[in-house]
């Protein structure tokens, strides 16, 4: 099954459960955030991305170019453990990391979830990949991602029981735009799929075809 099916079979359950009015706000938010164009201004097909490092879900010390160093990264920024379209996107990635592999394709999540967090998210999903914590936000501001979230759905969020502070360390109540990045040993990106509505993910066939493009 596709990723998008799996979001749209989701998106079906969401409906039936949420009240109609808390529908209809969270699509007037998004559609307040697609109007913004944020990623307009954020690292796209061709740009050079600056070396970075982040701590993974054990504690350790990651570093791009020693990813980059044994082939193409795949770098799949998610707002956090408790967003639904996360969880389902990072269990599709899990899915096709065999495949990634085909092509000698590392593959590593980042949130700006506290470690412990970031821990907890990748046993939940039961990934086999490295979940990278970015505590403030620092590599997906490096991206052009950043963006707070709207102050009535931070209202709503935290009626819903999902407390910022205790996943992130603040209240800056500041995400990255979901975004999927493949990333060449040059260091340049070959593949870029961003959008403002957080419904919206990369599907990982089209990501396996980025990658087997770059080999031919």
């Amino acid at each position: 099954m596709s990723l998008k099916a799996q979001i749209d079979a989701y998106n079906v359950q969401k409906e039936a459960k949420l009240p109609a009015d808390v529908l209809a706000l969270m699509d007037t938010t998004n559609e307040e955030l697609i109007a913004q164009h944020i990623k307009d201004n954020a690292l796209q097909i061709g740009a050079k991305v600056e070396n970075f490092s982040l701590v993974n879900h054990n504690g350790e010390s990651i570093e791009l170019n020693d990813l980059l160093n044994k082939g193409p990264v795949i770098v799949s920024f998610y707002r956090g453990g408790w967003c639904p379209y996360c969880n389902i996107e990072l269990k599709a990635l899990n899915y096709y990391l065999a495949q990634f592999k085909t092509q000698s394709a590392q593959l590593i999540a980042i949130s700006p979830q506290l470690p412990d967090e970031t821990l907890s998210t990748k046993q939940k999903n039961e990934l086999d990949f490295d979940v990278l914590s970015d505590v403030c936000n620092k590599v997906a501001e490096q991206f052009g991602l950043l963006f707070t979230l709207d102050e009535r759905i931070q209202a709503l969020y935290t009626q819903f029981g999902i407390d910022f502070e205790h996943y992130y360390g603040d209240k800056s109540f500041k995400l990255p735009l979901p975004a999927t990045y493949v990333i060449n040993q040059e260091g340049v990106i070959t593949y870029a799929f961003l959008n403002e509505d957080y419904t919206l993910r990369a599907e990982p066939i089209d990501i396996m075809a980025a990658l087997e493009s770059e080999q031919n």
